[in-house]
């Protein structure tokens, strides 16, 4: 959004909005229904006044989402009310901002601001339409929630004031009332026959053990206060510290404990056996909304499970092919396996010493210098037109998640709050962390991947801020798959196991249409989808076996990468084959990503709309 327009809009909003200390959610209610009648306002500034006013709404609502994108007048001392009244109150709010958009006449609108226009309502439907299936029910899984989430998210907070010390002091009081109403909807979903599978579940009640320790200040909740800053005088150092401390024992450390004997002696005890999602209430709707909303697609899970045998099948030929080609090699080697066996050569990549780092730091310095990062940055000029300026970093993942957790993600930064982009690696378990992966992992988290594509977006200031900061899954991830295969053109993937790697993770994303798929519309039992997945990859089987328990609890969300890879690459085909040596790859890049992450129907427009610019007309599928 432009700084006039933006400057503008906030000044409507504010007007529209009651005095902050008396905000509440009827006063956004009052603010949707007083713009809606603002017809003396042009189309385009009743347009970016609604943008505004609903992404105050939703600040307000989720105040960990404001903190994590450093919302400049976020409540950082806040946390989301989880009670089942609040959930209710927000889902029948939801339809106020259609409301407006309804009496904003389209066609008056710029182009840039009709596509603004349909994302909005078409995110604001799908929401609308999801209230139907009651999600809020299954708070906790071994990969999210307030566990995981209160622990991340303080370790996260700028903590340099005496003003960011209190908003984390006022956070680690409210958990414990946070960690109840967790539990609350549990016990509804309990009642309601709306729980989790019980096996991905197993490690979760551990989780929250780890996060129970006799000293607070070794609690990844009070991290920030283990050291004090120059900027904070030694007395009322003490004294917050000291706050902090009794935030812990005298709540935050029973009521995990509350949450623990919960999920333990009740919760566990009454979790489904069944691993499918279409086994939940009114299910078999529930996965096709999820598989559509993960996908921006309308593809059927059976279509979508063929696909996946499809591409299992292409990239199967091409592991196949650098097995056959390093054979000559390999016979040489004592403890490398001969000929072109499938099993074997995996079975050798999973298990040799050769492929594993025996120190989690030096893992994490592969990382960091020798297997990608110091080697990609400088690649990425001849690929973008445009780069971020946010810095990046690699770390850790946190101790008492890494056992459930996957192999590695990205954590958002944020300028605003002076945060960086984090790259979590998992140290645990160091003979399941190949080097052979390394390269295609970082590319994916780091750059040209999650990082270079979601600072990219953040920094789109003409754009709202709804655009900026949010997007579909099938783009966001689709890129990270994509920008794995973007690593031959940097020079990467030269050795050849690293180029198996790299086909191992498209491999990967392949396998997970068909077991996603498989398990939850076509009846495969867990252990088919282990064996599937372990039959045509060379992970090692932890891997496997975390990534399949992840694809249980979080139905169709993993198939949103080999979509939108798929979707990435056809685009940028059907480019080429138009422009022939007008084809700029840097340019079709900036296109991609110039616009945020956009459904991939909308995206396809707004490439082709590109190309025809240039002046020749898109390829045929």
């Amino acid at each position: 959004m432009r700084p006039w327009r933006l400057a503008a809009a906030l000044t409507l909003v504010a007007a529209l909005l009651a005095p902050p200390a008396a905000r509440g959610q009827d006063d956004f209610r009052e603010g949707f229904e007083a713009l809606a009648e603002r017809q003396d306002l042009s189309p385009d500034e009743r347009l970016h006044a609604l943008f505004e006013l609903d992404w105050r709404r939703r600040m307000a609502w989720y105040p960990e989402w404001a903190t994590w994108v450093g919302w400049e007048d976020a409540d950082h001392g806040a946390w989301t009310d989880a009670s089942l009244a609040a959930i209710e109150r927000r889902h029948a709010r939801l339809g106020d901002p259609l409301a407006v958009l309804e009496s904003i006449p389209r066609d008056a609108l710029s182009p840039e601001d009709r596509l603004s226009y349909d994302l909005f309502r078409r995110d604001l439907e799908l929401e609308v339409e999801g209230t139907r299936f009651p999600d809020h029910l299954m708070p906790i899984t071994q990969l999210d929630g307030i566990h995981q989430e209160a622990a991340n998210l303080l370790a996260a907070m700028p903590a340099r004031t005496e003003d960011d010390f209190e908003a984390i002091l006022s956070r680690l009081h409210g958990l414990p009332e946070r960690i109840e109403q967790t539990v609350a909807l549990m016990e509804a979903g309990l009642e309601a026959g709306v729980v989790q599978p019980r096996v991905p579940l197993r490690d979760v009640p551990d989780q929250v053990a780890a996060l129970i320790v006799e000293d607070p200040l070794e609690s990844p909740m009070l991290q920030a206060f283990r050291e004090r800053p120059a900027s904070i005088p030694e007395e009322t150092w003490g004294r917050l510290r000291m706050d902090a401390v009794d935030a812990y024992e005298q709540g935050i450390a029973p009521a995990l404990e509350r949450l623990r004997r919960f999920l333990d002696e009740a919760y566990l005890p009454g979790s489904r056996r069944a691993i499918a999602a279409t086994e939940l209430p009114d299910g078999e709707a529930w996965y096709a909304y999820r598989v559509r909303r993960s996908t921006t697609t309308d593809l059927s899970p059976r279509e979508i499970h063929e696909l996946g045998l499809a591409e299992v099948a292409r990239i199967r030929s091409e592991m196949e092919a650098i097995i056959a080609a390093t054979a000559e090699s390999r016979a040489a080697d004592p403890d490398a396996p001969d000929g072109d066996d499938f099993a074997a050569f995996t079975e050798w990549l999973r298990t040799d010493p050769r492929f594993y780092h025996d120190d989690p730091e030096a893992l994490l310095t592969g990382y960091r210098d020798i297997q990608a990062l110091k080697r990609a940055d400088p690649e990425l000029a001849a690929l973008f037109g445009t780069l971020p300026r946010l810095p990046y970093g690699v770390k850790a993942v946190p101790a008492f998640a890494e056992k459930s957790q996957t192999t590695a993600y990205y954590r958002r930064g944020s300028a605003e709050a002076g945060r960086p982009g984090w790259f979590f690696a998992n140290t645990y378990a160091l003979d399941t962390r190949p080097k052979w992966e390394m390269e295609a992992l970082t590319l994916h988290e780091a750059v040209p991947g999650h990082h270079l594509q979601i600072a990219r977006a953040q920094e789109l200031e003409d754009l709202p801020r709804f655009r900026r900061f949010t997007g579909p899954t099938a783009f966001v991830e689709g890129w990270g798959l994509y920008a794995e295969s973007l690593g031959e053109e940097m020079g990467f993937y030269e050795d050849p196991y690293s180029k198996f790697g790299q086909l191992t993770y498209e491999m990967w994303r392949a396998v997970r249409l068909v077991v996603d798929t498989g398990m939850h519309a076509f009846g495969w039992d867990r252990q088919r989808a282990i064996d599937f997945f372990a039959a045509n990859s060379s992970k090692p089987l932890h891997d496997i076996t975390v990534e399949i328990d992840r694809y249980i609890v979080w139905p169709a969300q993993a198939l949103a990468y080999k979509i939108g890879e798929l979707r990435i690459k056809a685009l940028r085909a059907r480019a080429e084959e138009a422009l022939g040596d007008d084809f700029d790859i840097r340019e079709f890049h900036d296109v991609v990503l110039g616009a945020g992450a956009l459904p991939l129907d909308l995206l396809e427009g707004r490439v082709e709309a590109w190309i025809a610019e240039r002046g020749a007309t898109p390829a045929a599928d």
